[in-house]
């Protein structure tokens, strides 16, 4: 039998996104120990070979077991807002009660026949608090060497999934939002089903919180809720976009759209494949910010670009004039 979540009136209208920067650490983390998961990052895994060597994470691999097995959720659990820092999301980390770190550890332990009696088992387990300070100090060094380099990109691809998520809501309603968040996932009659899990006594069930629902670039092909009590229902899934997040470069514009628009505004349009900030549109570009608004400013003035706030930044995506433009003219 498929994990099941029966949703009431109010989880209902308590569904809610979130970006987690330790969300997405470790499931880089898990990741590395997963090939299944490896197809669309390759090259990122080439490129970080070296610097995941010299982290040493045998504290971490200690609990993150094969797939079916349980990871402790303190090290990576449901955030309360919507978009929090890697700061307070690890200073929370580092708040966790010992005796839930402690039975959560021995939960994933167990996993794996022998290894809460092998000698780093039964350390982790007999200091809980200090497992859990030295698990938040490694996650932070993995976090600053495997992803802040890549955040803002990392970012941009998790808010364009949730603005385009927010999108069908708003136009289908949350049946269209929650059948479309992967071929994994069904939803009918007010129960979201996770076929990918089985029914286990102790699942974590809907209690009028809400589902949290968090985009992820690494757990494609995957979907993620393991989260057992007392952590809000979530579920992680692969992000829309996902794929090109390791691309080289924006795509070129065509020279038809370039003649219409103007080189800057046009290549700025085609390279908008998932909605994306000022900023981070003048570093892809290698232009300066104040170009790049101006000529975002046209393009939204002209109906080819619709801007949203997301916590502390604006994201700007294409309309569905913008789409067919770019269809009609051969771009991207």
């Amino acid at each position: 039998m498929p994990l099941t979540l029966d949703l009431g009136t109010e989880d209902l209208t308590r569904c809610r996104f979130a970006i987690s920067p330790l969300c997405q650490t470790h499931e880089a983390l898990r990741l590395l120990r997963r090939p299944a998961r490896h197809g669309y990052h390759r090259g990122w895994l080439r490129r970080v070979r070296r610097t995941v060597a010299a982290l040493d994470l045998s504290p971490l691999w200690l609990f993150i077991p094969p797939p079916g097995g349980y990871t402790p959720d303190f090290l990576g659990p449901p955030p309360d807002e919507p978009y929090p820092s890697i700061e307070d999301e690890l200073a929370r980390m580092r708040a966790t009660d010992p005796a839930l770190a402690h039975a959560e550890m021995a939960r994933s332990l167990a996993c794996t026949p022998g290894l809460a009696t092998s000698p780093e088992g039964r350390a982790a387990l007999d200091d809980p608090a200090a497992t859990v300070r030295r698990l938040a100090d490694l996650t932070e060094r993995a976090w600053h060497a495997l992803l802040a380099p890549d955040w803002p990109r990392h970012r941009a691809v998790l808010e364009g999934d949730i603005a385009h998520r927010s999108r069908q809501a708003a136009d289908g309603g949350l049946d269209a939002l929650l059948t479309g968040l992967h071929p994994g996932i069904g939803w009918a009659g007010h129960t979201l089903t996770l076929r990918m899990y089985g029914e286990v006594a102790d699942a974590q069930r809907a209690d009028g919180r809400g589902v949290l629902l968090m985009p992820s670039v690494f757990v494609w092909p995957d979907v993620v809720s393991g989260f057992a009590r007392p952590w809000q229902p979530t579920v992680i899934y692969p992000a829309r976009g996902m794929g090109r997040l390791h691309d080289s470069g924006p795509p070129s514009p065509s020279q038809a759209l370039a003649r219409l628009l103007g080189h800057h505004r046009a290549a700025l349009l085609t390279g908008l494949t998932t909605p994306a900030s000022t900023t981070e549109l003048a570093a892809r570009h290698g232009l300066a910010p104040s170009t790049v608004s101006a000529h975002l400013s046209v393009l939204r003035e002209a109906g080819l670009l619709v801007s949203r706030r997301a916590g502390l930044h604006v994201l700007y995506g294409r309309t569905g004039l913008g789409e067919d433009l770019i269809r009609g003219s051969g771009a991207g």
